[in-house]
């Protein structure tokens, strides 16, 4: 029996370099995997730019979201989780077009087993855009300088999480301005609004959102 293909209709040709944009610094920067999720006409897609490397790791876990117009609701609401790399591959593909089919192979990755909620979030105020890509560009200086040329994975996750962890303000680590710079959030912006609930903070812009969630360790 042919498995069924789930296909999406991006909204316009925008949408659709925008998407691949996204989805092309994810695949530098983050997680090998994206969470996608239909609501309505729109498609929220969700990636990863730290995670806690096990369960005595408290290392926030760092989320970034962005929402992407659809040409139309799916019958049944989409979520699933497959790898960056193979929408790349796709969306590259098929240039010209604007559905997107979702790849058949989903994956399993820790930090898509909690989400952030849509609503109840409580506004905390705001966050200077400029000050975020000031503590970016310096703490990648910092990685490059502090990570030998010969330096194996422990070295180097040793190096980002003594950089990335370093707090900027209560509650929100480096790490946070680093995935907004990365990410193209912070282009065209001159603050960026922080809102919370009881386990989550997120900082929002028009290009897309930071979502934070401190201290909870490796998730299965």
């Amino acid at each position: 029996m042919t498995a069924q293909i789930l296909t999406l209709g991006l909204a316009d040709t925008p949408t659709r370099d925008d998407l691949q944009n996204y989805l092309s610094r994810l695949a530098r920067l983050g997680e090998a995997e994206v969470r996608l999720q239909t609501r309505g006409s729109a498609l929220a897609v969700y990636g990863c730019t730290q995670a806690p490397l096990s369960i005595m790791d408290d290392s926030p876990v760092v989320l970034v979201m962005r929402a992407f117009p659809l040409s139309a609701a799916p019958t049944e609401p989409i979520d699933t989780v497959v790898e960056v790399r193979s929408l790349t591959d796709r969306l590259a593909r098929e240039e010209s077009g604007l559905t997107l089919a979702l790849p058949d192979v989903t994956v399993a990755a820790a930090w898509t087993g909690v989400l952030p909620p849509v609503a109840g979030w409580e506004a905390r105020g705001e966050i200077d855009a400029g000050s975020l890509a000031v503590v970016a560009a310096e703490g990648m200086a910092r990685v490059a300088e502090n990570v030998p040329a010969d330096a194996g994975d422990p070295v180097v996750q040793k190096v980002r999480r003594a950089v990335w962890g370093s707090e900027i303000a209560p509650g929100i680590p480096a790490a946070a301005a680093f995935a907004a710079e990365g990410l193209g959030f912070l282009a065209g912006v001159d603050r960026l609004t922080l809102s919370g609930t009881r386990a989550w903070t997120r900082l929002s812009s028009r290009n897309g959102h930071v979502i934070l969630r401190r201290g909870v360790g490796l998730m299965s």
